[in-house]
């Protein structure tokens, strides 16, 4: 075998133990998790900004970051959520690079997963103590997300990830919403699929027990664009795209049919800039079908406080060393312009 078994990982029980979650923001995130779901369930009219930087890297800068969104979101409480993106693992399509805080929570030092579970839990615990806003994470792993499970109030699986079995199971086993983008192809039905099997009760095993779920009813899509088989972008928020995509959403006779729509990645074809557009540009959408009001719940924005990418080694105090992100003035002016479209 050419595995090295390098050190053994704690189990979830033991992280958590060592760093439990408050009584007091428990009672946070509970109430935080009920708004969040009733616009799921159209419980509410309220819209969802899932705004973060690309990768959180640095716990200071992340956490500079959300306590200014919560002073915004205080702001505008009556139109919009926010839930801070405190993604902690990174996606890499060639599998080289920076793989996110969990595998690799010290730049200046090698990969460790260990001393990474413990530097990405007690982030989300600081994010939430000083914020009182919910998080978001990614599921690149299924199998760590045991060691956020009490923190998370939103969960994304990416485009590469979204035809995996053991995320649909996994996700079918979680009582927050989990948005399903389409894949990289831009294939509708690969990400209808994907939440129709996460909303379905499975048998399988999990972290070393066989577990029984029953089914994700809050498993939603996310709209991210795709790459055509020349290495373009192909957008699909424009309205067109988003009335064909509903309609088929529509016919799948799924619960609580909802669509995020992811501002950057190949929608933006990187460009983070035209962030704000997209958005903009989705929000009429909405006034011109009823269709697309009732289904299109909210954001997903890159951002952080500087503008842009920076490489690893420039060390820019919030600044994204993954893809570029809007910085926080214009991400701050799109709230407001965002809450007064809703």
């Amino acid at each position: 075998m050419s595995f090295q078994y390098v050190r053994e990982i704690p189990q979830p029980k033991d992280i958590l133990a060592a760093m439990p979650l408050p009584a007091d923001l428990v009672a946070v995130k509970k109430k935080q998790d009920q708004d969040i779901r009733a616009v799921f369930t159209n419980e509410t009219k309220k819209f969802i900004l899932i705004i973060g930087p690309c990768s959180a890297h640095d716990e200071d800068a992340v956490c500079d970051y959300i306590s200014r969104l919560a002073r915004v979101q205080a702001e505008v409480r009556d139109k919009i959520i926010i839930i801070p993106r405190i993604y902690t693992n990174k996606p890499r399509t060639t599998g080289i690079g920076y793989k996110g805080m969990a595998h690799q929570p010290n730049l200046q030092e090698e990969p460790n997963i260990v001393e990474g579970i413990n530097a990405i839990r007690r982030m989300h615990l600081r994010a939430l103590k000083e914020s009182h806003l919910p998080a978001a994470d990614e599921m690149l792993y299924p199998g760590n997300y045991p060691y956020l499970e009490d923190v998370l109030s939103y969960v994304a699986v990416g485009a590469r990830s979204v035809e995996n079995q053991a995320h649909r199971l996994t996700c079918s086993g979680l009582d927050i919403p989990v948005g399903m983008k389409n894949p990289t192809s831009g294939d509708n039905e690969v990400t209808l699929n994907s939440i129709q099997a996460s909303q379905a009760p499975h048998v399988f095993s999990y972290n070393r027990w066989e577990v029984k779920t029953t089914g994700n009813p809050l498993t939603h899509a996310v709209l991210r664009g795709a790459v055509d088989y020349h290495g373009l972008a192909v957008p699909n928020y424009h309205y067109e795209d988003l009335v064909m995509f509903a309609e088929s959403y529509q016919k799948r006779g799924l619960l609580n049919p909802s669509i995020i729509v992811d501002t950057n990645h190949a929608n933006s074809s990187k460009k983070f800039s035209e962030q704000p557009r997209i958005a903009k540009e989705v929000m009429q959408s909405r006034q011109h079908s009823s269709l697309l009001k009732s289904m299109i719940k909210g954001f997903m924005i890159e951002s952080f406080i500087e503008e842009g990418a920076q490489k690893v080694t420039e060390n820019v105090y919030g600044k994204s060393i993954t893809d570029p992100c809007l910085g926080w003035k214009d991400s701050e002016k799109l709230i407001r312009e965002l809450a007064e479209m809703v």
